[in-house]
């Protein structure tokens, strides 16, 4: 597999890494017809424009023309743009970096990667811009909304070893939310049960069948009607601690999804999600040392 990263391609610009499509093997037309088929977001006229600035070139790193004849199989690289992005007022913090991890404390509202609306603000982007690390990649994710902790890999090399910890769930993973108090539900508790994705967009939901999704909850502190709990995902579903909570009768505070969708617009920060990752704990597989890490932010106070 070609490098995204091999300045002969294209190089990292603002922390951003060149995207890559790969031509079908069955094609007609030209570079500029498939382009402006295949990713209509990009007008083309615009897809002319990037070409006459080099910034769409083949696997090669030779520069892509309008009228150059498709390569079945051939891969391009180009730079993802966006019109307009929201800017997130809020910055990250880098609590740990050695040569082969980064850890980052991630405030609400910013997207680990870029998606959607959102390039240049994101964990990653900012990371890559700040740090000038190019190969830098999450490890894991946690949802926009959530605020907390997320280690990235440094160097392709070791990265595979890092990741094998999280598909094997060796790495603890404790959070805190707030959420109503129930008095009538005892804790701590468990929440097993079966995730998949929902008939609506972007959400989860449980569903009969073998569980595929364990969550381990206790209770912290009340102050009716809010509690503070502490929630241990033992599998890493999309949404999984919000779904179980909210399963219980205990949705999150600031929770735009669940149980209903009600997304704030943009630019409105007034109800941060109440979710926090606070801590991560594991055996370092490259050097073999004991770590654990600790968000320093913080939820809102319950009174």
């Amino acid at each position: 597999m070609h490098n995204p990263h091999d300045p002969r391609v294209l190089p990292l610009r603002d922390g951003v890494s060149p995207s890559c499509v790969v031509l079908p093997s069955r094609l007609q037309g030209s570079m500029l017809d498939f382009l402006a088929q295949r990713l209509p977001a990009v007008t083309r006229d615009d897809w002319v424009r990037r070409m006459a600035a080099g910034d769409v070139v083949d696997e090669h790193g030779q520069r892509v023309t309008p009228e150059r004849p498709a390569v079945p199989g051939l891969r391009l690289y180009y730079y993802r743009a966006l019109a307009h992005e929201a800017a997130i007022p809020f910055e990250e913090t880098v609590l740990f970096q050695d040569e082969h991890l980064v850890v980052a404390d991630k405030p609400h509202f910013l997207p680990v990667v870029p998606t959607g609306a959102y390039l240049q603000h994101t964990l990653l982007v900012r990371l890559k811009r700040k740090l000038g690390l190019p190969e830098l990649s999450p490890i894991h994710r946690i949802d926009r909304d959530t605020a907390g902790l997320v280690l990235f890999s440094v160097q392709r090399a070791t990265r595979g070893r890092y990741q094998a910890l999280f598909r094997e769930r060796s790495v603890r993973k404790v959070y805190e939310a707030v959420a109503p108090w129930r008095p009538e539900l005892a804790f701590p508790c468990e929440r097993i049960s079966r995730i998949e994705e929902s008939p609506q967009f972007f959400r989860m939901h449980e569903v009969p069948g073998e569980p595929n999704a364990h969550t381990r909850i206790d209770l912290l502190e009340v102050a009716a009607p809010w509690a503070r709990y502490r929630l241990e995902p033992i599998t890493g579903k999309r949404h999984q601690l919000r779904v179980h909570m909210c399963a219980l009768g205990l949705p999150l505070r600031g929770d735009a999804f669940y149980p209903e969708v009600n997304d704030p617009p943009e630019g409105d920060y007034s109800n941060p999600l109440q979710l926090l990752a606070r801590r991560l704990e594991f055996v370092d597989p490259v050097t073999g040392e004991a770590r654990w890490f600790e968000s320093g932010l913080g939820l809102r106070a319950l009174r």
